[in-house]
Parts: structure tokens; C-alpha cells; sequence
């Protein structure tokens, strides 16, 4: 059992909630004029509204007693200085390492990880100019004009998110695809009209032992290799090496699939897998964008880092943000949290921070051993506001369940075209108002008794048309999504999930539940290719559920 409940700051929240349950935000917006410069803060590029959260200056400052209760500071410091705050895993987290402009010495088990980073990304540089110039040639002795980025999880989401927030920033030099599902659709539809002389491939696994990365990787091979020998190379192996290239640690596998070491970028154990953008796992974003750009995202996440390790609380937006969600979930009961971007760019931002999140603190065991006795860690979905607004905002305005939402907008399109951005931010404006203050009974007779409408209709419509209102929300305002403005949203977030993770007292950065899964399909794969497990062998190894489908899937596929 976790000892948070009995900090005397968890106590006063606990009260603070209840009372704060019987108030509404438009009564706290009345009572403060100053209530919008009150709870927010700024970084250049970067505005963070807080104002439309459920809270006042009692629990604002209730919250910041708990970081201290819960020495947010210490464990930050720990992290900066390369302990292994990752307790079950024994490891450093340190991917604040990966993007230190200022190139301290950091030292993880005595070694300045600082030197190895900055010959990383030296090698990562030289590769991105020898594709992009057409140094590096195929096979055939043609430039490379697809990158076919080959991973999953944390191999893969933040990639393709950045790859695709920025794409406004690519020239024309390479076109970047993903593949990362095992479903062999996804891969088969990315190579279909590819040329594979042409075609380059980046397989990112730390282990290189990944099922659906390494799946998909043989795919790929066999595809090359194939193109290869039909062209009248008989090397595969000389083939494969002009044509992929690996993010691991595991040199000796990747050296297997004919990828030579030269072309094997490094992972390291102190950097966790959701947390690895800024290593060799962003060399697709580097090749798409050209590797200034990939520095410029790295820049604008150092900024938060300095930001992080030296503002006060009070004004230091991610922790901010980690008090707010741990408000929110753990004293308010409030079970979700939305995403919202209103910038078509960041549309996939929803997807990697489920990850990020949910895959960091969706867990119920603390740091000692014991169990949690409350809320972790919210559901985290969204989708691009816009969309959203007409497919799920019903459900946020007028649902029993209260869902708090980031709405995220910018002040200028990545993209400007006449007229658009102002309707689209229109849009992000009103919906959090709308959110905040609702419509009331009253407001609506009024409009109702306007438009002509008897008395008896009034009636039957009023009840349906209320708006509650008095649901959190908390407000991005960017200057434009650019790299170092993602750099510095995504550090954000990063920040936030670690803060969040130390005032719950959980290991932020292990994943066991994904594990277990993992092991379990490998066993099945097993025996669904063993044809002599029928229904009867496979209940004595599993459920009778499991067993049963199992079963129908071999006899439905042999038919």
C-alpha cells in the first residue's frame, strides 16, 4: 500500500475535491478577473492555459505542497544526474541526454554518456547527407528516394508523428513510409508500387527480436533480395547491405540480416523505447527533414529540459500539468483525458501519447511492492479537434462522465490558406468556452420564447438542449507547429508523465503489462503451426475459450 494518502497534503485535496465538486467554473471566472493570467504560463513559442481547470488558489497550492511531499525535485535531480530511478529494470532514464545542447558531462555507472550521444548523432548526420545528396546508392547504383521505417511502439509512434506534423518542412528529397502492424495488409500496400533498388529500409528494435518488427523485416528482405537476383545480383547479403540499415543493440542479429555494423545505429538501456525520438529511433524524421531540422526538434525539447530543472514550481508547466491530471483523475474522479489537436499536423499526437502515457503509469503497483489504494493514470484518447467536434463532442458536453481535455492550437497554419486558420481556431476557442461555461435552462426558454415556439414545445425541448458546463479543460497555444515548437510540446508532455509518475509513487518506466502479452503469443504461435494440436490438446495448455478459437482459426484456414 502506498503511504501518498496519509502525505497531509493528500488529506487537504481530499477535501479541497469535495468542495470543489459544488462550485462551477463560471462562478470562479466571476469571483477573478485576473483568473486567465493567474493559471497560465509561457515559454517562448509556447502558451499553456490552465484557467478552465477546476481549481483555485487553495488547491493550486495544496498540489504544489504535494510535489514538495512527494520531492518531485529529488527525483527530478536523480533523473538529470543518471541514477537508476528505473528500479525494476536497474537503468538510468536519461533521454533528456539524448537532446543536451549544452553537452554537460553525464555520467551514467562512471561513463560521460554525453560523448557517445554527440558520436550518435555525428554518424546519425553523416548517413542523413549521404542518402539525401545521393552518395549512398543502391544495388542498381541509383539514389534512394523511399525510406521504409520498419518498428513498433516507441519505435515507431513518435517517428511517425513528428515525420507527419512536419511535413511541411520536407523538401522533395525522400518520401518516408511505416510499417509497423503484423498484419501483412500494411506491409504488402507499402512496398506495392515501391522500386526495391531505389527503396531504403530502417528496422528499429532494441533487441531485434521484436516479433512484428522482425516479421516484417524478413518480408522486406525477401522482397529486396528477390528484386536483387532478378537484376542479376546474386549477393543478398551485398544487397541487403546497400539497401537496410538497424537501430538496436543487438549488433550480432542485425549483422545476421546482412546489415553491416557500419550501418547498425545505437540504442542504449537508459533510454526507454516511448522516450527514444531523440536517439537514432528519429532517423526517418532526419532523412525526411534533413538533419538541421531534426536538431531544431531537439533544441525546442532542451529548452523544456532547462525550463524543467530550473523554474519554480508555481510557474514550471509540466508540472503543472502532472498536478492538474493527477487532480483530475486521482481526487476528482474524473476517468479520461482528451487530446484535442486544432492543427491538422499534430493529428497523430493523440496516438503517441496513449503510449506515452498510459504505457508509463497504467499500473497499480508502487515503487515498494504494494498496491495503489487510488486513480492512476487517466484514458488518454482524442483526435483532431475538428473531426472530434463531429463525431464524439456530443458525448463530451452532455455525458454523465466528465472527461477534462489539452486543446492544442497554433497561431499560425504550417500550411496558410486563405481564410481556413481563423475558422479552424474559431472553432478551438469556442469549444472550451463552451465546455466551461455550458447553457442553462433559463438562456434556453429565453431563445426558445424569441423564436416564437409555444409553451408546451419549450417544455419538451428545454431538457435536452441544457449544457452543464463546468468541465476542465486546459489550453496549448503554439506560434506555429515547427520543430522546435514539437520539440518543446513533446519534452512537455515527457515531463509531465514523469512528474505524474512520482507523485503516484510508480516506476514510470518499465512495461511489464506489454511483456506478458508478448511471451503468451509466442507460445500460441507455436502451436497453431503444430498440426497435430487439435481442440483437445490445445484446452490441456489453455482456457477453454482460447482452446476453442484457437482451434476454429486452424480448421477455418485449412479449409
Amino acid at each position: 500500500m502506498s503511504s501518498r494518502s496519509t502525505l497531509p497534503a493528500w488529506t487537504a485535496l481530499q477535501s479541497l475535491a469535495a468542495q470543489q465538486r459544488e462550485i462551477h467554473l463560471n462562478d470562479l471566472f466571476s469571483a477573478d478577473p485576473s483568473r486567465f493570467s493567474t493559471f497560465s504560463a509561457e515559454l517562448p513559442g509556447v502558451l499553456f492555459d490552465y484557467s478552465k481547470q477546476r481549481v483555485d488558489a487553495n488547491v493550486m497550492q495544496s498540489l504544489l505542497e504535494l510535489a514538495e511531499q512527494c520531492d518531485v525535485a529529488a527525483w527530478r535531480d536523480k533523473m538529470f544526474s543518471g541514477e537508476h530511478i528505473n528500479i525494476t529494470e536497474d537503468r538510468a532514464v536519461l533521454h533528456v541526454a539524448l537532446r543536451d545542447r549544452a553537452k554537460r558531462c553525464i555520467l551514467v555507472d562512471g561513463v560521460d554518456v554525453s560523448g557517445e550521444v554527440s558520436r550518435e548523432l555525428a554518424r546519425m548526420e553523416a548517413f542523413v547527407n549521404a542518402v539525401r545528396s545521393g552518395d549512398w546508392k543502391g544495388y542498381s547504383g541509383e539514389m534512394i528516394t523511399d525510406v521504409v521505417s520498419i518498428g513498433i511502439g516507441g519505435s515507431h509512434l513518435g517517428p511517425q508523428m513528428v515525420t507527419e506534423a512536419l511535413a511541411a518542412y520536407a523538401d522533395e528529397t525522400l518520401n518516408v513510409h511505416y510499417v509497423s502492424n503484423v498484419d501483412g495488409t500494411q506491409i504488402a500496400t507499402t512496398l506495392n508500387g515501391l522500386d526495391p533498388a531505389t527503396t531504403l529500409f530502417v528496422i528499429s528494435s532494441k533487441t531485434f527480436t521484436t516479433s512484428e518488427t522482425m516479421t516484417n523485416a524478413r518480408t522486406a528482405l525477401a522482397w529486396l533480395t528477390a528484386a536483387a537476383a532478378e537484376a542479376g545480383i546474386s549477393d543478398s547479403k551485398s544487397a541487403a547491405g546497400k539497401h537496410f540499415v538497424a537501430v538496436s543493440s543487438n549488433v550480432a542479429a542485425a549483422g545476421e540480416m546482412g546489415i553491416e555494423q557500419d550501418n547498425i545505429f545505437s540504442m542504449w538501456d537508459w533510454v526507454g523505447g516511448r522516450f527514444s525520438l531523440w536517439s537514432a529511433i528519429g532517423l526517418p524524421v532526419a532523412l525526411y527533414l534533413g538533419f538541421e531540422k531534426f536538431v531544431e526538434l531537439l533544441e525546442g525539447a532542451h529548452e523544456v529540459d532547462e525550463h524543467f530543472a530550473s523554474a519554480d514550481f508555481a510557474s514550471n508547466i509540466p508540472v503543472l500539468m502532472a498536478l492538474l491530471s493527477v487532480w483530475n483523475t486521482t481526487f476528482m474522479g474524473f476517468p479520461a483525458q482528451a487530446i484535442l489537436p486544432y492543427d491538422q499536423a499534430m493529428h497523430r499526437l493523440p496516438a503517441y501519447l496513449q503510449q506515452a502515457e498510459m504505457e508509463s503509469n497504467g499500473k497499480f503497483v508502487v515503487r515498494d511492492g504494494g498496491s495503489v489504494d487510488y486513480a492512476t493514470v487517466p484514458l488518454i484518447w482524442g483526435e483532431v479537434g475538428i473531426n472530434g467536434q463531429h463525431a464524439f463532442y456530443q458525448f463530451l458536453h452532455q455525458s454523465p462522465a466528465i472527461i477534462p481535455a489539452d486543446f492544442i492550437g497554433s497561431v499560425r497554419s504550417s500550411i496558410e490558406v486563405d481564410g481556413h486558420h481563423d475558422v479552424l481556431m474559431s472553432n478551438y476557442f469556442a469549444q472550451s468556452k463552451a465546455l466551461m461555461t455550458g447553457v442553462s435552462a433559463a438562456e434556453i426558454r429565453a431563445d426558445l420564447t424569441a423564436k416564437g415556439l409555444s409553451p408546451e414545445r419549450i417544455d419538451e425541448i428545454v431538457p435536452h438542449k441544457v449544457h452543464q458546463g463546468n468541465r476542465p479543460t486546459s489550453s496549448f497555444l503554439l506560434s506555429r507547429v515547427e520543430p522546435r515548437t514539437l520539440g518543446m510540446m513533446i519534452a512537455l508532455y515527457e515531463h509531465k508523465i514523469f512528474v505524474q509518475g512520482v507523485i503516484l509513487d510508480i516506476c514510470s518506466f518499465d512495461q511489464w503489462g506489454v511483456e506478458l502479452g508478448k511471451v503468451i503469443a509466442k507460445k500460441i504461435e507455436a502451436d497453431i503451426a503444430a498440426d497435430s494440436m487439435g481442440e483437445a490438446e490445445l484446452q490441456q495448455q489453455y482456457d477453454v475459450s482460447t482452446a476453442g478459437l484457437m482451434a476454429r482459426y486452424k480448421t477455418m484456414r485449412r479449409s
